[in-house]
């Protein structure tokens, strides 16, 4: 009996964290901050993984929407709060790499100040053109490009965008030349390349996949690891020999960094139980996105390697840091 009693306060220490993760709730509402407006892709994450959370949690989840400086003022509001579980950030991988990489001071680190929980949904860029250019494959689009005196112009949705970054990405592996025709977001430069402004762009594949779809714009290459559901005769680029052209957009959850792991997991488990629900993939998959739940280590790597690629890039393309 002695002996047996022993054995259980060996083990008790080892048992004390999977109770822990088990027992860990919040004692208050727990706040989704979303460093964007209403109404956009990163809203619409936060929006969807709400209901499945709140009855998991058994507490209120509240969508907190701080806007302004590039998703930069609600992040460092997240990095700043406590590490209790009660606050986290819903963020777009721009906030969580881009901004790193193409601002002087963001005013947050990811991988110093935020610990990953889950990866929410993505969707690739794509390499579209104007239905004019005489090319349809990677390889044409290339050799067009390299007839081009000067250059071509390609529309882009703003400086430091992940569908600049992706053509520059692009431009440089392919050692083609291009001018870079700003345009006030995504879908203005979507409009210039149906205009003819500009006759080719690297944009968001739920952004133009209506227009390929209608004929207005024609793709050329998903910049992704899969086909899209919704275009399925579009090629990916790794299908066309380009394999380390990947760009596009995704959205993460992370928390301030000093959250204990227990915490951590806990959300992990009702945020990827809550996103894998038909009722949320049908309202993602509808509007061009992809729901990629993920382990927490999974999102760490991801944010790493994006860092490292826009990293490369901006110093290749010598892009001007803000």
């Amino acid at each position: 009996m002695r002996r047996r009693h022993a054995l259980l306060l060996t083990a008790a220490p080892l048992l004390a964290p999977r109770l822990a993760r088990a027992q860990w709730a919040p004692s208050r509402p727990v706040t989704l901050v979303v460093p964007f407006p209403p109404g956009g892709p990163t809203d619409l994450a936060a929006r969807v993984i709400q209901p499945g959370m709140q009855a998991a949690l058994g507490q209120p989840v509240v969508v907190d929407n701080r806007p302004g400086a590039t998703g930069a003022i609600g992040s460092r509001l997240v990095a700043q709060s406590a590490p209790d579980g009660h606050t986290l950030l819903v963020a777009a991988s721009g906030t969580l790499t881009i901004n790193e990489v193409v601002m002087r001071s963001a005013g947050y680190a990811s991988e110093r100040d935020f610990a990953p929980i889950t990866l929410v949904m993505s969707v690739p860029n794509m390499l579209v053109v104007h239905p004019s250019v005489p090319a349809r494959t990677v390889p044409e689009v290339v050799a067009w490009m390299g007839a081009q005196r000067g250059g071509v112009n390609y529309a882009s949705s703003g400086v430091g965008s992940s569908e600049q970054l992706g053509f520059e990405l692009f431009r440089l592996r392919t050692r083609t030349e291009a001018n870079a025709v700003p345009f006030q977001g995504g879908p203005a430069a979507m409009q210039a390349v149906m205009q003819n402004q500009a006759p080719i762009a690297m944009l968001n594949a739920a952004t133009v996949g209506p227009q390929v779809q209608a004929g207005s714009l024609r793709g050329i290459a998903v910049a992704g690891p899969r086909r899209m559901p919704t275009l399925p005769d579009v090629p990916t680029m790794t299908e066309q020999g380009l394999p380390e052209i990947v760009s596009g957009s995704w959205t993460g959850i992370v928390a301030p960094i000093a959250t204990p792991a227990p915490i951590l997991d806990r959300l992990n488990e009702v945020m990827v139980t809550a996103l894998r629900t038909a009722d949320v993939t049908e309202r993602l998959n509808r509007v061009g996105f992809a729901v990629d739940a993920s382990s927490r280590a999974e999102l760490a790597r991801l944010i790493a390697s994006d860092l490292a690629r826009w990293r490369e890039v901006v110093r290749e393309a010598r892009i001007a840091v803000d």
